[in-house]
């Protein structure tokens, strides 16, 4: 009975053994599979996002190149002998239309929960956003459309401003280089060749046009501050922000037209010259699309990647609109444009890179 007592204990020994050999064996197989359908998963995420990517670019590039060219015919046309100045109405139109297609896709398509982001913070963003608008469009009765498309696209200045003012930001040595070149290339292109020797030779222009671009970046860069306080703290749909903004605008820019009077010249303007519904429609649709697309980008993607998809998609608002409507750039100009967009280029490729990043710990 002892001998057999030591076999016993020795096989039950033995069999505990090969199942402690035996377990991690089997988990470090588990784990194997779950990572190689991790990284099936994965690889066929980042597809559907390439060309989730490649149609919101496409539609970026399409919807606002259009857009700019009706609005440079709409500002800069000739109906019968007058032009149209009415920049609220052009504004507003814009607005209902961008309110009435954000509602219809959250009703019919996406339906998201219920929008918990306080009304003033819609109020105080569409504040910013109509206001950007107005001057932006209001800006083009005085400058050539690439010289807009261009100081528009110095978005990244405000936002550096702002964020060290009102948030208390810090930035990397580079973003800083990035912005000198923006700034360099603006003076440059607004740089206007005295033929006079007198006192405004050699001077950057700076007139009413200029003024109310400067008005538009602020504007712009108070927008981003309240929009990403609604992402970050609110956690708000991308409809709902598109629909919420543009109705208080549309409030607002109402409130200005009745007591402007511009409503009322507006109207009169339009039942003088009917053809230009037509353009306001387009206009407004296109924008309309446009949005829908820029808010995908940024809640899919982020700021980062619609940076540059917008970038680019200036330039070639540039140069079409050169050479369609003609307007003059010289040698000068162009090399400054060619510096503000590889400053922002190179801005929108390493800003985020270089931002601290956050050390995650792992449990062993």
């Amino acid at each position: 009975m002892s001998l057999n007592a030591k076999k016993a204990k020795l096989s039950d020994s033995e069999i505990t053994i090969d199942m402690t050999e035996t377990v991690p064996a089997i988990h470090e197989t588990s784990k194997s599979w779950d990572e190689r359908i991790s990284q099936t998963s994965i690889a066929h995420g980042e597809k559907q996002q390439f060309v989730s990517l490649v149609i919101y670019s496409l539609g970026i590039f399409c919807c606002y190149l259009v857009y700019g060219f009706i609005q440079e015919g709409i500002t800069r046309g000739d109906y019968d002998g007058e032009r149209f100045t009415f920049s609220q109405a052009l504004v507003f139109v814009q607005c209902v239309i961008n309110a009435i297609f954000a509602k219809a896709m959250i009703v019919f398509l996406t339906k998201p929960e219920q929008d918990k982001t306080p009304k003033p913070l819609y109020a105080a963003c569409a504040f910013c956003y109509m206001g950007a608008m107005v001057a932006s469009n209001h800006a083009l009765l005085y400058i050539a459309y690439p010289k807009q498309v261009l100081g528009k696209a110095c978005k990244p200045i405000p936002v550096m401003i702002l964020g060290v003012l009102l948030a208390h930001k810090r930035y990397p040595i580079a973003k800083y280089f990035c912005v000198l070149m923006i700034v360099l290339g603006v003076a440059g292109f607004m740089y206007k060749d005295g033929k006079d020797t007198g006192d405004s030779a050699g001077l950057v222009s700076l007139g009413f046009g200029e003024i109310l671009l400067l008005v538009s970046l602020t504007l712009d860069g108070l927008t981003g501050v309240t929009q990403e306080r609604m992402r970050a703290h609110h956690f708000t749909n991308h409809h709902y922000m598109m629909h919420n903004v543009n109705l208080w605008s549309c409030f607002l820019l109402g409130a200005a037209l009745l007591i402007t009077g511009e409503g009322s010249q507006f109207v009169q303007f339009v039942m003088k010259h009917p053809k230009v519904v037509t353009h306001l429609a387009m206009f407004s649709v296109m924008s309309a699309l446009g949005q829908h697309f820029i808010f995908l980008t940024v809640v899919t993607f982020g700021p980062l990647t619609c940076s540059v998809i917008t970038t680019t998609r200036k330039f070639f608002t540039i140069l079409f609109s050169v050479l369609i409507f003609q307007n003059p750039m010289n040698t000068r100009q162009w090399l400054s444009t060619a510096l503000v967009f590889t400053g922002l280029g190179l801005d929108s490729i390493y800003g985020k890179s270089l931002k601290p990043k956050l050390k995650i710990s792992q449990k062993e």
